[in-house]
């Protein structure tokens, strides 16, 4: 048991170490001098009478005890912007910061002109738009609302289904011309692929469409921007949505009869802010867009 409580700032400090990986980097991310971070990091140290950083030449290196922290001092950070969030708004106002996640597609190439529309229509509501392909933590209030391409199963959430994005094997029409298009199958072996570098729940959902592994891609990576942005460059050929592609009149389909699966889409939030008026505004927003989306895909 710790002789003293820490302060929350305290955590602060030690998390921003942990992201930053060094006292200066740490420093300016929060705005503090890098002596007075020292000073909280050793304070906290202290408080708890634990060690928490070894030093080595890449910077600070957590300990297995500052690992097994930085999971708690993590969700304490979630409370703590989940009750600031709270805090932005009342439920008499449509007013406020809520937190969308969502992947780095649908938040670079999707979201920008439907949250365009959102904010005219409520200039007062604040979006906090955090891109990852991994699933944020709704029940631990990482985030307000979250789209996503695998169907929640926690009681806790609250889901709606939006439809299924069509998806489809798409080449630079530069690279076609200097490789030829393929025909059947067979001949996407002697192509530059593009796919992913670790397997998702999304991507094992559409795997037994495309009879090819992680050994068959010429360009690995599991940024969907880098593999849009790869396709679009002329690199080779990769899955994109539909609906992108088809924004792009130098992007061409190939095989569509042959790959043409779907990823099921849903807009999630957590049961206890459907009476948060801001939320549920955001909300109903992003479903009826992202149906239209979807549908104009179709």
């Amino acid at each position: 048991m710790a002789a003293k409580e820490p302060s929350w700032e305290l955590y602060r400090s030690f998390l921003a170490v942990i992201r930053e990986g060094s006292l200066s980097a740490a420093a300016r991310s929060l705005g503090m001098t890098q002596p007075s971070l020292g000073r909280h990091i050793r304070q906290l140290e202290s408080d708890l009478d634990v060690v928490l950083f070894t030093r080595s030449p890449q910077g600070l290196v957590p300990t297995d005890l500052g690992d097994e922290l930085a999971t708690h001092a993590q969700a304490m950070y979630a409370t703590s912007a989940a009750l600031r969030r709270a805090a932005s708004g009342s439920n008499s106002e449509v007013r406020g910061v809520v937190r969308v996640t969502c992947s780095e597609v649908i938040g670079a190439e999707v979201l920008p002109p439907i949250l365009t529309d959102l904010r005219q229509r409520h200039p007062g509501i604040v979006i906090e738009l955090s891109l990852s392909n991994r699933s944020e933590d709704l029940l631990r209030k990482d985030a307000d609302i979250a789209v996503r391409m695998v169907r929640p199963v926690q009681r806790a959430l609250v889901a709606r289904h939006v439809g299924a994005i069509p998806l489809g094997l798409y080449a630079h029409r530069r690279y076609l011309k200097a490789n030829g298009k393929p025909l059947i199958w067979a001949d996407l072996h002697r192509h530059a692929m593009i796919g992913y570098d670790h397997e998702t729940p999304a991507l094992r959902a559409v795997r037994d469409k495309l009879p090819l592994g992680r050994e068959d891609f010429s360009l690995r990576t599991d940024s969907d921007l880098a593999q849009l942005a790869a396709i679009r460059a002329g690199y080779g050929i990769g899955g994109c949505q539909c609906a992108l592609a088809e924004r792009d009149k130098n992007l061409v389909r190939v095989l569509p009869q042959a790959f043409a699966p779907s990823l099921d889409t849903w807009l999630v939030m957590h049961e206890d802010l459907k009476a948060s008026r801001r939320t549920r505004v955001v909300f109903d927003h992003l479903a009826a867009a992202l149906v239209g989306y979807i549908d104009g895909a179709a």
